[in-house]
């Protein structure tokens, strides 16, 4: 413990970050499909900062609303580019603290024991595929992963064929439970949420081209009343970091 403590502090002197004296309590508003890694990420922060980290997981568009409405966040973790433009527009972001921190893959899952087997490509009969299931996904309206997934489908020319098929849920992470559970024949989720889940298998992966690109942008809010949050988004974009990311599957923005 002394010795990750030591390399911890020497990490935040090299990024001019000397540690605090006073501990502080950082409160981070994240994309439900970060907790792996972020939790990760968020205890070694705390065993080398002194500093507490704590981190509120749910849809960016749920967050988004919340520090809308005066939810105290230091730090807002976005799954799309959409929700994060959504806070600078109303100028509930540091604009200069802004950065695209990640990205990610769109995959199709299926029950780990489940023998559903296609190739994504136009003609699919995805709603044979479905028998008299639905196909779950985060809300395609509102949610970033929902979202990405109906695009992709769109591309494919699937979505109309399966649209009133489609079980909606409040994030990614809810998809990937009720796959897991067998009480869904298949969803769409991150490639990053596939391999967290022991229960689920992938059983494609969308083209990069087939929607925009999955990007995590990261700022401090403008109700940080410190510098806290700066450092933890400074660590947490920092090569160290990035290497902790690509553990949990997290690609490069």
């Amino acid at each position: 413990m002394i010795k990750r403590f030591a390399c911890f502090f020497l990490f935040l002197l090299a990024l001019g970050m000397p540690q605090q004296a006073v501990a502080e309590t950082l409160t981070v508003f994240a994309a439900a499909s970060l907790r792996e890694a972020l939790d990760d990420l968020a205890k070694r922060y705390e065993a080398g900062s002194g500093d507490r980290v704590v981190v509120s997981y749910a849809a960016s568009s749920a967050l988004a609303r919340q520090i809308e409405n005066g939810a105290p966040a230091g730090l807002f973790i976005a799954a799309d580019l959409e929700w994060m433009d959504y806070l600078a527009a109303r100028k509930l972001i540091r604009a200069d603290s802004r950065i695209n921190l990640l990205s990610n893959r769109l995959v199709m899952i299926a029950p780990v024991g489940g023998k559903i087997n296609f190739e994504l490509k136009p003609g699919l009969d995805l709603a044979g595929l479905l028998g008299r299931d639905r196909l779950v996904m985060a809300d395609p309206d509102h949610v970033p992963a929902g979202k990405y997934g109906r695009a992709a489908l769109e591309s494919l020319g699937l979505w109309s064929g399966i649209a009133a098929r489609v079980a909606r849920v409040e994030n990614v992470r809810a998809c990937l439970l009720l796959v897991a559970r067998g009480e869904a024949p298949l969803g769409i989720v991150y490639r990053t949420d596939a391999q967290a889940e022991r229960g689920v298998r992938i059983v494609a992966e969308f083209a990069a081209t087939s929607h925009r690109p999955i990007v995590y942008p990261a700022a401090v809010t403008t109700a940080a009343r410190s510098p806290g949050a700066a450092r933890l988004l400074q660590f947490l974009g920092a090569p160290p970091a990035r290497t902790v990311w690509g553990k949990y599957g997290f690609l490069p923005p």
